[in-house]
């Protein structure tokens, strides 16, 4: 039980060294991580057309 008591209390004191980012900072990254996520599901989806669009070719002329 000791163990898990040490470990309880030294997390707590990790959590107050850490710096948190403030309001504004949280805002613009979660934006960044969005915009990221956005171009990847389009980049992502463009290859997947792509290669679909590549198979039908290839099974048409078989």
């Amino acid at each position: 039980m000791n163990a898990i008591t040490n470990y309880v209390r030294s997390s707590f004191e990790e959590l107050t060294k850490v710096v948190w980012p403030t309001k504004n900072q949280a805002i613009r990254l979660t934006i960044i991580v969005l915009v990221f996520c956005a171009v990847m599901a389009v980049l992502l989806a463009a290859i997947d057309f792509g290669f679909s669009s590549l198979y039908t070719l290839i099974i048409s002329r078989v």
